[in-house]
């Protein structure tokens, strides 16, 4: 699970309503750890009512790769750190800094608390992970 949760791949996280969204996380300590900040609903949905669920899935049709891990528990709002940022940045951006949109920099640059960045954190208090991967046989 950890290996796949490692890899780069989009969750989707939901909040009440039911609010879902797309969001790129850092598998951590135990803990998946997503940017957010005054720019979103988030945080406020969050503080609201804490209960949430995530779901880190991949479905490869040409090799029958099917993997899932679904997550639930109560997230929490906690201030953002430069160094998680750029782990969890250089992810999915690559390690050259350089070549990252100008966006993405200035979560690293700029002071957090001025631009309001935040970390959501949910440590699972329920974490499932599945394959359900199947055969591709070969066309004929």
């Amino acid at each position: 699970m950890d290996t796949f949760l490692r890899r780069p791949l989009t969750a989707r996280l939901a909040t009440e309503g039911p609010t879902v969204r797309p969001v790129w996380y850092l598998w951590e300590d135990g803990s998946f750890w997503v940017l957010t900040g005054p720019w979103a609903r988030l945080p406020d949905l969050v503080r609201r009512n804490p209960a949430v669920a995530l779901v880190v899935d991949e479905c490869e049709v040409a090799t029958g790769r099917v993997q899932q891990v679904i997550a639930r528990g109560r997230a929490e709002l906690l201030p953002f750190d430069v160094p998680r940022g750029r782990r969890k940045l250089s992810r999915y951006l690559g390690p050259d800094e350089s070549l990252w949109d100008e966006r993405f920099l200035g979560y690293l640059l700029d002071d957090p608390a001025e631009r309001g960045t935040l970390w959501l954190r949910l440590t699972p208090a329920s974490l499932k992970a599945q394959d359900l991967s199947y055969s591709v046989r070969p066309a004929r």
